[in-house]
């Protein structure tokens, strides 16, 4: 009960004949710069990636190092009363 390969092609058929052979072609050379471009952005994330993260944990530290003190001996949530 799938799609056999007739239906496909009877498709495929309609939708050359909607859009045209030309547009069809424009918009498969779009869709092919655009996947060309997000690989490129994400090879170039790469690329910065691992000369970065040195720098970045340096200018992340902006907190003295050293051991944290406590104030006060308190709960966190006070308590509530019953009713």
């Amino acid at each position: 009960m799938g799609i056999s390969i007739w239906q496909l092609l009877i498709v495929l058929v309609i939708v050359l004949l909607l859009f045209g052979t030309r547009k069809l072609r424009n918009l498969g050379s779009d869709l092919g710069g655009a996947i060309r471009g997000f690989k490129q952005a994400l090879h170039g994330e790469e690329e910065a990636g691992e000369t970065a993260p040195k720098e970045k944990l340096a200018a992340a530290r902006t907190e003295p190092e050293g051991e944290a003190t406590v104030q006060e001996d308190r709960p966190a949530k006070p308590e509530r009363e019953e009713l």
